[in-house]
């Protein structure tokens, strides 16, 4: 039992800082609102206007319209001129907001809050009783995953992501086999097959719907070198059959991600390469206090990523495995050169490059 006298001004300080949460907390919802109802794209091309004139422009209902607006304008995000009843966003606040800027949209992150939110009763009883939350539980996750990769992996796959790992370019323009784990809706995989058509492409996922987008976007661009598969990769292993393996953001979720990594080992050529994008952070709390987006990913971890791999019965890692997790776990698996960057657009994630 705490005995010692309360600091009331620090009491006051965090009092302010909870309220604070608060509303933050409900304008990230209003920020999914904005992007998917296409609101901050309209707000972006226009001159300063009225909710009616909103609206009308968005082809959306006036008054919800106008309760949103009243939501951005207190969270400061939208400009109100009163005398004028006329409503504006900033531009430098539509660079951040918009699809005009596809690689900087953080309202596309705003997603993750109504997402997981919907999940909370089950991962209340997983609190309870253990267990986990499986994959098909989360609504629109491949959705919101898919924009996510969209802003980080997708646009610098060729200029920035590739050429880390040295020569992989050439090689893919000769012809090599390739897989993908963890390929969610495939985006990278068919990008990749699009660009490099003398390689040969493969994509595995746990998750039937993750695969069928995948499927669907690889027919409609007409690619007869690529392959999706619905496969839990715990026992994965093809024994040195290829010459690159890439995943992007996949192996702290993955039931046995230790089983995973010695998959990939044995299923690389010698000197093959196996590229590995994941959160950029480390393995101990206390080193994560400063890190920008340290809570939100915490907070995934516990409600999405750690959950969906002990509903396998998994490891639960979750998304703060940490460089130091990452490399002896790498290791252990049988890699010895292992060289890690970072992108200068992308500070949330790490990407490793580890040759055989």
């Amino acid at each position: 039992m705490q005995t010692k006298e309360l600091n009331q001004a620090k009491a006051e300080a965090f009092g302010n800082r909870m309220l604070d949460v608060l509303n933050n907390g409900a304008i990230a919802l209003m920020l999914s609102i904005g992007h998917r109802t296409g609101l901050f794209d309209t707000l972006y091309h226009l001159e300063p206007s009225t909710s009616e004139e909103i609206a009308e422009k968005a082809g959306l209902n006036e008054r919800y319209v106008r309760e949103w607006l009243g939501a951005m304008v207190v969270g400061e995000i939208v400009e109100f001129d009163a005398a004028t009843q006329r409503y504006r966003l900033p531009r430098e606040h539509a660079s951040l907001l918009s699809r005009n800027n596809p690689k900087e949209n953080i309202a596309v992150y705003g997603q993750y809050i109504p997402l997981l939110g919907r999940v909370e009763d089950d991962i209340l009883e997983c609190f309870k009783n253990g267990g986990g939350v499986p994959y098909e539980k989360f609504h629109r996750f491949h959705d919101v995953m898919a924009e996510d990769s969209g802003q980080t992996v997708v646009p610098a796959l060729f200029d920035h992501i590739l050429p880390l790992a040295p020569g992989v370019i050439s090689a893919l323009e000769e012809g090599i086999e390739v897989l993908d784990i963890g390929c969610g809706s495939g985006r990278a995989v068919n990008l990749m097959a699009e660009r490099f058509p003398n390689s040969r492409f493969t994509g595995y996922d746990l998750s039937e719907e993750g695969i069928a987008r995948a499927r669907r976007e690889g027919s409609q661009k007409k690619l007869r070198n690529v392959k999706f598969e619905v496969r839990d990769l715990t026992h994965f292993s093809e024994p040195k059959r290829y010459d690159l393996i890439t995943a992007f953001d996949a192996i702290h979720d993955q039931a046995k991600p230790q089983s995973v990594l010695n998959g990939v080992y044995e299923s690389l050529k010698d000197e093959g390469v196996f590229l590995m994008q994941d959160i950029a952070a480390s393995s101990h709390v206390h080193n994560n206090m400063e890190h920008p987006l340290g809570a939100l990913l915490y907070t995934v971890s516990c409600m999405h990523c750690m959950t969906v791999s002990l509903a396998q019965n998994g490891d639960g890692l979750g998304t703060m495995w940490g460089e130091e997790r990452a490399r002896e776990m790498i290791r252990e698996a049988g890699f010895r050169n292992i060289k890690l960057s970072q992108l200068e657009h992308d500070f949330q994630n790490a990407y490793y490059v580890i040759t055989k």
